[in-house]
Order: structure tokens, then sequence, then C-alpha cells
């Protein structure tokens, strides 16, 4: 049977925890990175077989690590797997591509499977670029390339090439030129080999990755004119090693802000707004280096040790995002009762609320947008929102928060008032028509009118 005209290789590692995707391992962990390697691989090769399907062409992997069996474990037997050869990456490509020509294939593209852009229409496009070209290459972000493609083996494109620096594309580019080739590229994509590429792979991949072993925590406590309360959340947060605070003031009017600051937190100031002051303090804490976020209410304590809770959650596979259960302080039957409701429904449904201490890791939290802008209900809308992507993990842990809410107008009341928000959410309700009525002022914001998805992000943030 003759050999297919075309031949996609994809090159690749078996992912062996603690050998591929070193440089992240720091922010994933060993297990964390060879996972992502298995994903990433995983996705490369689906977009392999729909090229298959399409044109005829044959796919080959390339690999390291493992064996050919362990690989077709994994991948299955519609592929073939040939070990790489050689001293350095160059060598090992050149190596691969020769074994592809000399099968009887007469075009061939080699790929990486590191790159989120990487899909059929990228792949089909580079090989629909041969017939009038001698060489084609896929650009990388990082001034590599992804992709490299030609109708006959060049060695001298793989000779002298310093690999795994930012002018390995123009060098390789430079080279064909001085040999009189006529060259392609196809788009410009970036590929995923450093912390901060992992947002990029989040967006597009929609499934949460876990942080490393002890990954630096931030926690976030929004805040206006919480003085009373504002010391006591900050020095339970502290007493965890290594955890850092950051309270996003909202132009208050008391010494919230002064008083966070002599506590031993950073302090934002921002305009007044839950969802945008909890953006503007992960904002902060990711660019002082945090991994995890939790986000506090300014009247509600922390367990001890929970930030060994956090790590250990998030670091289940699947795991989108957690949080605590509920206690409410003053413990009568009407607390209880209310607490418990709250309790049930976070563990039946993955619903908790923003007093139940919501964490994730920041990479993860960047990816799915933060909170959406709203001004009642956020928490409500970005769970949903994350619901869509993994599991809510509930700790056994409980955080207590103040009952002041259920005191001011009564357990059975402000419960009531609560599940009417949610209704008008469901509803399809303007948020700024809901916070109006929850808050008894006067809405200065109107939203679009449309379709009640477009109304109220409550909709509109886990419609996709």
């Amino acid at each position: 049977m003759p050999a297919a005209a075309e031949c996609l290789i994809l090159f690749t590692r078996y992912p062996e925890p603690g050998t591929t995707k070193t440089r992240l391992i720091p922010a994933l962990g060993a297990e964390g990175a060879a996972r992502l390697q298995r994903r990433m691989t995983e996705r490369a090769v689906a977009a392999a077989r729909a090229l298959a399907r399409s044109r005829g062409a044959a796919v080959r992997v390339a690999f390291s690590g493992g064996s050919a069996a362990r690989m077709r474990r994994w991948l299955g037997n519609s592929i073939a797997f040939v070990p790489q050869a050689g001293a350095d990456l160059g060598e090992r490509m050149l190596d691969a591509l020769q074994g592809a020509f000399a099968a009887g294939h007469r075009r061939v593209v080699l790929a990486g499977t590191d790159c989120p852009g990487l899909g059929e229409a990228v792949l089909a496009g580079a090989f629909d670029t041969l017939p009038a070209h001698d060489l084609v290459l896929g650009p990388a972000l990082d001034g590599g390339y992804y992709l490299i493609g030609m109708a006959r083996a060049i060695p001298e494109l793989f000779a002298g090439i310093p690999w795994s620096t930012e002018v390995v594309f123009e060098r390789t580019r430079a080279a064909a030129a001085a040999k009189g080739l006529r060259i392609a590229c196809t788009q410009v994509l970036g590929d995923i080999d450093r912390p901060e590429d992992l947002q990029a792979w989040q967006r597009v991949d929609g499934r949460p990755l876990p942080p490393a072993p002890g990954a630096r925590i931030a926690v976030v406590i929004p805040a206006y004119n919480e003085a009373e309360r504002i010391a006591a959340a900050i020095a339970r947060a502290r007493t965890a090693r290594g955890v850092e605070v950051f309270v996003a003031d909202g132009e208050s009017t008391d010494d919230t802000a002064a008083i966070a600051a002599r506590s031993g937190a950073h302090v934002i100031r921002n305009a007044r707004g839950r969802a945008v002051q909890s953006n503007a303090g992960a904002a902060a804490a990711t660019a002082a280096g945090a991994e995890i976020l939790l986000f506090l209410h300014a009247d509600t304590l922390l367990p001890e040790g929970y930030d060994d809770v956090v790590r250990a959650l998030l670091a289940r596979p699947g795991t989108a995002a957690g949080a605590f259960e509920l206690r409410i302080e003053g413990a009568t039957p009407a607390m209880r009762l209310i607490a418990t409701g709250a309790n049930l429904r976070s563990r039946a449904f993955g619903l908790p609320y923003g007093d139940q201490a919501l964490f994730l890791t920041a990479a993860f939290f960047r990816a799915m947008g933060g909170f959406p802008p709203m001004p009642i209900m956020e928490d409500f809308a970005f769970v949903r929102h994350l619901a869509r992507r993994g599991r809510i993990a509930i700790a056994d842990a409980a955080v207590t928060t103040s009952a002041r809410r259920w005191r001011a107008l009564g357990p059975l009341r402000t419960t009531l008032v609560n599940q009417a928000v949610i209704l008008g959410c469901h509803l399809g309700i303007a948020p700024a028509t809901l916070a109006a009525w929850y808050w008894r002022r006067p809405a200065h914001v109107t939203c679009a009118a449309g379709n009640a998805a477009a109304a109220s992000p409550c909709l509109a943030a886990t419609d996709d």
C-alpha cells in the first residue's frame, strides 16, 4: 500500500512527573506539570486525527521518555509511534523528518504539542502552503517556532541553531533564505513553557490546573466601613505562615484602611463595589506573586489551619475552586438552621456563596475573567461560571461569619430577601434593579435593554 502523500509528526514527551514541563514545576508541581503535558498532547493528537480524517494524512508521534507500548496504551493504536533520536533538539527533529521521507511521504509537517492555538485549520494551512513553497514555519511568540514543514529533508536548517532561545525562528529563517528557499509562515501563536503562559492554556482548555505544593496564598478582603471587624479578619488570616492579606478598600469613610494597614495587610484603594474591589485586590495579589487567591468577607473569620485545607482541596484533579462550610456566630437555633441549609445547598449543588470564602488558583481566576462587574450577586454568577469548568469542593472546616445581617432584618426576612434576589437573577432582572431593591436605594446604574442574558450577568456569566 503506497504511503500517504502527507505526514504529520507530533513531537512530544511521555508525561512522567519530574521529567516533563520542568519550567512549570515551580507553579504546578511535578504531578501537575505532567498532567498538563498529558492534556496538551491529547489535544494535539485530537487535531491530528481530525486532519487525518479530512485529508488522509498519516500521523506519527515522535516521543521521548516512556516506550512505544506505553504511548500506545495512552494514545491508542491508530498512530505510529517512533522514539526520538539525536544529541540535541535539532538532530531529533531532523531524524524524525528523514524517517517520514524514507517511509515514502512527500510532504511532512512537524509540530510541537504545547501550543494551545494549534488546531486542524492551522495544520491544514501548513500542508496547503507546501506545494508552492520549500519551507513553512509556524512562528511562536517566544521567538521559536511551533511548526516546520517541507517537501524534502534540509539538514542545514537544524545545524548551528541555539535551541530554546528567542532567536530560533529568525536563525532558521535566515538559514533558509541563505539557501534560496521559498519560505511561508503560518500565524504567530503562543506556546506554554512558563508559569505566565498558563492563563492562555486555561482559556482554551477550560479546565483548572492544580497548584504546586506550598503555593503562595493571598487572602483578598473587599471592605467598606469595616473598622470594627477588619482587624480580627486580618489577624486570623495571618495565622497561616507565609500568607499575605490584601484589603481592597472601597472608599470607606471610617478608619478601615488605616486599621488594615496597621494590622499588616496591603491596602488597595478602589471604587466601591465588591466585584470591582475583589478584582482589584486579586490583581495586586497576583502581581505580588500569589498563586492561590482566597476571597474573604470582612466580617468573616477563617478556621485554624485553613491554608493546608485550601492547598489540599485544590490539588485534587478536576477541582475548579473551593469554599468552606458556613458557621454563623451566635448559637441560636435560627442561625444553626440557616447555616445547615447553606451547607446542604453548597454540597448538593456545588454553589457556595461569597461568605464561605471562595478560593481558587490565581491563573484560573484570570482565565475565567474574574468576578463579573455586577453591583450584586457577583459571587453567585462567578461560582456558576466556575462550576461549568470543574468541581467546587467544600471543606469540612467552617468559616465563622457575623450574624449582623440576620439580626438587622430578622432571620426569616433576611432569608426571604436573599432568595428573592436569586430568583430575580434567574428571571433576568437587571442587577442594578436588584441591588437598588436589596439596599433600598435608587438605581443609579441601568443595564442595556435586550434579552435576559444580556440584561443580567447572573445568566450571561454562565451562558458559555
